[in-house]
């Protein structure tokens, strides 16, 4: 994505230092578990990711893309304390139901407000929900197993992918549009979303391989098939032997030309 496709405008990419490795070990030794070998590596390299994007509308820049995760220092725990400062309030945790329907067949075991699991803010989704790096099971104690969810606006889980790494590739991908996420959930995203994904059409080709295990991410693009409307084999017509030399010449150039003029009137739409 750059200043040259059409439309976009302030492209702005936020350089951020690496992260202390105090900062990390800190942050492990606070919330008692181990960050995800590929998360903390990439906070070694940078502490967060923030990148966005506007786009003209009637010449006057309007912000569009997103792209963000949160710095070591910002990935904070939800559902560990009170929405409101009275003792007695409401946590998270009060949302839990225990005849809500567990992990089965293709579904994975959703996340618990509880203490059941422990569940770190990675990006707030300019306030279209939440993408969470999640512990599932963190009782008698946490185990080194995460993944990452989306929370929406709803307080309902939807699972993204078992690595910090897909997940990454996936945010990437969907050019940080307006509510990407919500195209991981049964009711998909908003119809205006929909119009900026028509217009900036995010690489979603394979968008199930991008969500695999990133050890096992292979590109298995098949250019026959990309390029198939370009390498078409003619068909070759068998012509009967009476007809004259001059009039296959000249069927075969008014052929060429209809087809050059086809091609013409395809692109113009």
């Amino acid at each position: 994505l750059s200043e040259t496709s059409p439309g976009v405008a302030e492209v702005t990419f936020v350089e951020k230092e690496p992260a202390e490795r105090h900062a990390i070990v800190s942050w492990e030794q606070k919330n008692s578990c181990v960050l995800p070998e590929d998360l903390k590596n990439f906070y070694l390299m940078t502490d967060g990711f923030q990148m966005t994007w506007s786009v003209k509308t009637d010449d006057t820049p309007m912000p569009l893309g997103s792209m963000v995760i949160n710095s070591v220092s910002k990935l904070c725990r939800l559902g560990g304390s009170s929405m409101y400062t009275l003792p007695s309030a409401p946590t998270l945790a009060d949302l839990e139901d225990d005849t809500d329907e567990e992990g089965n067949g293709d579904k994975p075991e959703k996340p618990h407000f509880d203490s059941r699991s422990l569940i770190f803010e990675l990006d707030p989704c300019n306030g279209n929900g939440k993408v969470c790096l999640v512990y599932k099971h963190a009782e008698p104690v946490v185990s080194p197993d995460t993944e990452i969810w989306f929370l929406d606006r709803a307080l309902y889980w939807h699972f993204l992918t078992k690595t910090f790494t897909a997940y990454y590739r996936l945010l990437i991908t969907h050019l940080g549009l307006p509510q990407w996420q919500y195209a991981f959930t049964s009711y998909g995203v908003s119809p205006q979303a929909k119009q900026w994904f028509n217009m900036y059409k995010p690489i979603t080709i394979n968008t199930a391989l991008l969500s695999e295990e990133a050890d096992s991410f292979v590109n298995k693009l098949d250019p026959n098939k990309v390029f198939k409307s370009k390498n078409k084999t003619p068909v070759l017509k068998k012509k009967p032997p009476s007809q004259p030399p001059g009039s296959q010449k000249s069927h075969t150039s008014m052929t060429s030309a209809k087809t050059s003029s086809l091609a013409g009137n395809s692109s113009r739409k």
